[in-house]
């Protein structure tokens, strides 16, 4: 079962019974699961018609490109160093974004200027970047949905109080741009007001899309314009994914509603209470994070949702693979895979002929690659764990925008099924009150 009219490729077969033994599903609580959906696709349908969830629109716009140009454009313009500061949704996406570029990982980019995403609070690690660039041709954006966020709040003071160390007071808007939603009745909010007060350039936050699902609006489409990638692809992608829901397609049809079903049936009928996410890409590395965040903040309610796990390939096959293949039955795996035979160096057979590695002989990275990945996937299969699998020919703009689309919709569908709010997150608040707290009463 496989859904092929998409930039990826999701099959599930290696989740039933009938291939992996008696800790997969069954077909009819598969199908029970499935049907199940239904009312959510409905839902869906329905919102999409009337314009009442705006993340379902976001695909079809492109009224927005012109001003990220813009703002990019004023970002990029005789820089050296550009920090990104937020945290959550309003920096994960952007990661995965990066990351196709290289970005983020070991890959040697040659790129200008140096993007630097600071997206955690690690006082070392700014004060070092912060130290290491030159405040002249450094330029700095702030994301904040809310515009009331601490983190990046604070981030963006530090570089203030940096730029006007270096001598730059009166030159400040020219280092800064906000994106943050706009005033509410007239009021801004204290992120925006900030950059009001001191000329900052500002890009609107969609005040009806949250954080963690607004990777394909500016959040995310104003890092792609800085990397250079190709906005409209993104949104061509997710638009692949949203056609079978809007064209009136069965729930077999909807990509993440098949998602959605094995995903909930594995946990209900054989308890997976924990789902592994393991890419064969490292530049899928971020998206997998950001999906973790997307899962857990959105379904993990009234004693509903599994707990994500990250992992990346090869390397925690060496870490990992031990306790999922010998360890409790408590597991849905999700891998990823990409094109990659043939792809990258090459090893000689005339250096590899008697040294006990013959068989590495004319192959490629990308071919051990490939060959460990699908190793993986029939290990786990034959040791009857369930594991769905998503093919990804070519990892571009397109494919990452389906990639978010159908996560997106996977986890809405999965909370309204459940009976949860997907679009909240009321546990996360008591921690930021007592942050705050315990600020106030620092000495």
């Amino acid at each position: 079962m496989s859904l092929t009219s998409l930039p990826y490729t999701q099959s599930i077969e290696a989740c039933f019974d009938d291939r992996i033994g008696a800790t997969g599903l069954s077909r009819a609580a598969y199908d029970a699961a499935l049907d199940a959906t239904r009312p959510a696709l409905k839902w869906l349908n329905d919102a999409h018609t009337n314009d009442t969830l705006a993340i379902l629109r976001v695909p079809a716009r492109r009224d927005d490109f012109a001003r990220v140009r813009e703002v990019a454009e004023f970002l990029l313009k005789d820089t050296t160093d550009l920090f990104v500061f937020g945290i959550g949704g309003s920096s994960l996406g952007a990661q995965a974004v990066a990351q196709l570029t290289g970005w983020g990982t070991q890959a040697i980019a040659k790129q200008a200027p140096r993007i630097h995403i600071i997206d955690n609070l690690d006082a070392w690690v700014l004060q070092s970047a912060l130290a290491a660039v030159d405040m002249r041709t450094t330029r700095f954006l702030v994301v904040s949905k809310s515009g009331g966020t601490v983190e990046p709040a604070l981030q963006m003071f530090a570089a203030m109080s940096a730029i006007e160390a270096a001598g730059g007071a009166k030159y400040m808007k020219h280092h800064f741009a906000v994106l943050t939603e706009p005033a509410k009745d007239g009021k801004p909010n204290p992120l925006r007001a900030v950059a009001e007060q001191h000329g900052f350039q500002t890009l609107e936050h969609d005040p009806r899309v949250g954080g963690r699902y607004a990777v394909l609006t500016n959040v995310g489409l104003l890092p792609a314009q800085l990397f250079g990638l190709d906005m409209e692809a993104f949104r061509l992608g997710a638009a692949d994914v949203m056609a079978p829901l809007i064209g009136g397609g069965s729930a077999a049809d909807v990509a993440p509603a098949v998602g959605a079903a094995v995903s909930i049936a594995l946990q209900r009928e054989r308890g997976a209470n924990l789902s592994v996410f393991m890419a064969y890409a490292d530049r899928l590395d971020r998206f997998i994070a950001w999906h973790s965040q997307l899962w857990a903040e959105s379904l993990g309610k009234q004693g509903h949702g599994t707990t994500p796990v990250r992992a990346l390939g090869p390397v925690d096959q060496h870490s990992q693979l031990q306790l999922y293949l010998d360890g409790p039955r408590d597991k849905m795996f999700t891998v990823f895979r990409t094109d990659t035979a043939g792809e990258g160096p090459r090893a000689m057979s005339a250096f590899t002929k008697g040294t006990g590695f013959e068989s590495l002989g004319e192959r490629s990275i990308g071919d051990l690659a490939d060959a460990e990945a699908r190793a993986t996937i029939d290990t786990l299969a034959r040791n009857g764990r369930p594991v769905r699998t998503f093919m990804v020919p070519q990892l571009n703009e397109r494919a990452l925008g389906a990639l978010f689309m159908h996560f997106m919709l996977e986890t809405i569908i999965a909370g309204k099924v459940l009976g949860v709010d997907p679009f909240d997150q009321p546990a996360v608040e008591e921690g930021k009150i007592l942050a705050r707290q315990y600020l106030a009463e620092m000495s």
